[in-house]
């Protein structure tokens, strides 16, 4: 359920992934936490317009004025409660599309949750809660396709980033240095993007300098000294053996970009 902020987070994007706008009315009559929700949803990537109704009446007017894709619905609300809700909306003739709704509550009795599941609501969630698994379910319940191939695809990056760590350390770059970290940045972003390979200089380094609050020449300087402090403590066979013809005697120690080219190549030749 994490995905989606994890990808913004990393800044990974996904390829052949669109994710489709979401317009969310919030029926709440708590003002307070109508707006910190609001406010929440407002900075998703994927949220478009969050609309705020404070009863019933209101959010049925709203719903029918805004179409929106979902509806977070409290159940007891003045002037029509989430059941009156529910069922205006279900023979409502003014809706050309019937939105999603989620039931937000701080009543969690089994008979009201069925009975709301009964009259049409997708999901229902009990107060409190998680805001970012809460928003996943609203993703999921607008775009289920979508939300799990994004699902696969974090999955995917995850396992990236687990085969990245796993031969730094085989090849020995120490995890306590900068150049660690910055490595392995640079190669998960490769992965992603193998055209920043010939863009290092002006793509690849300022981007990491930016994610860490450095510099591009710290960054460059960081990776130099962790290949080399690998390649003066590592067992010369070990390292070919497991980069096989990449690595030759008589050249060296690769540079940056040849070494972030490796791990990149062998883990996507893993696949």
């Amino acid at each position: 359920m994490k995905y989606y902020h994890l990808l913004n987070k990393l800044k990974i994007k996904m390829e052949g992934i669109s994710v489709k706008p979401i317009n969310i009315l919030i029926a709440d009559d708590n003002e307070d936490f109508s707006i910190l929700l609001k406010e929440f949803f407002s900075i998703q990537d994927d949220v478009n317009d969050v609309y705020v109704a404070l009863d019933g009446i209101e959010a049925i007017e709203k719903i029918e004025k805004h179409l929106p894709d979902v509806v977070v619905l409290d159940m007891v609300m003045p002037r029509l409660d989430g059941f009156g809700v529910l069922d205006r909306i279900k023979y409502s003739k003014k809706l050309t599309k019937k939105p999603k709704v989620i039931i937000l509550s701080a009543v969690g009795q089994d008979n009201i949750t069925q009975s709301a599941l009964n009259m049409g609501a997708e999901y229902y969630v009990v107060k409190p809660f998680d805001f970012n698994i809460f928003m996943d379910r609203i993703r999921q319940v607008v775009d289920p396709i979508t939300f799990q191939n994004s699902m696969n695809f974090v999955s995917k990056s995850e396992d990236y980033e687990k085969k990245i760590s796993e031969v730094l350390h085989y090849v020995g770059i120490p995890t306590h240095v900068k150049g660690y970290q910055y490595l392995r940045k640079a190669i998960a972003m490769v992965i992603d993007d193998e055209t920043l390979l010939g863009a290092i200089t002006i793509s690849l380094y300022p981007n990491i300098a930016e994610i860490y609050k450095t510099t591009s020449s710290r960054v460059e300087r960081s990776i130099r000294h962790a290949i080399e402090l690998a390649w003066e403590k590592q067992d010369e066979n070990s390292i070919k053996d497991f980069f096989g013809y990449a690595i030759h005697n008589q050249k060296g120690k690769p540079s940056n970009g040849e070494f972030i080219a490796m791990v990149a190549d062998k883990i996507l030749s893993e696949r």
